[in-house]
């Protein structure tokens, strides 16, 4: 799949299993993911990654920020079992006289989506979830994230287990003015 096609064709898939990518797959990746946009090269993210007895650890850590909260305990046992994997992308800002934490943070999510069109382009792919569970301090705590630090997004990644759902078409003009 050429560049533009995949851009142009950019879907998530809810539905992953195994196999989870690995090697030199799973290292483009992570490469796609650090030549992200970065002012400053400050390198603003950083990344843990969850397979196999991680899955579990990761579930338990869900279930008690769930029953903290009030929330639906039976969901949260599920979550971490979506895909084979997850990569937990967490913003790691510093105070810059240059680059604010909003530029920061965007250079984090772009991290994140370069890491799944790298999925998608070598026949893997995956789904960017937050929720909840991305902005409780618990979890944020139980994953080892200072103070400063912000849960991104779990990217779930995996081999597509079912057939993409195609993508709304968009008129450009929708989205587009110009300044005259």
């Amino acid at each position: 799949m050429d560049s533009l096609e995949l851009l142009l064709n950019r879907h998530s898939c809810a539905k992953l299993s195994d196999p989870a990518p690995a090697g030199k797959v799973l290292e483009n990746i992570y490469l796609a993911g650090l030549k992200a946009p970065d002012h400053g090269d400050l390198r603003p993210w950083r990344f843990i990654e969850i397979q196999g007895e991680g899955l579990d650890k990761l579930t338990e850590i869900f279930v008690e920020a769930t029953q903290a909260t009030g929330g639906n305990v039976d969901k949260a046992k599920q979550m971490a079992y979506r895909a084979p994997m997850i990569i937990v992308a967490i913003a790691s800002c510093t105070e810059h006289p240059k680059v604010p934490e909003t530029e920061q943070l965007l250079s984090a999510g772009c991290a994140v989506h370069a890491m799944q069109m790298a999925a998608l382009a070598q026949g893997f792919n995956g789904i960017w979830r937050s929720g909840g569970v991305s902005y409780d301090p618990l979890v944020k705590e139980k994953l080892g994230l200072s103070d400063k630090e912000q849960i991104v997004g779990f990217l779930y990644l995996g081999t597509p287990a079912a057939k993409p759902i195609q993508k709304k078409a968009y008129t450009i003009s929708d989205f587009v003015t110009s300044l005259v």
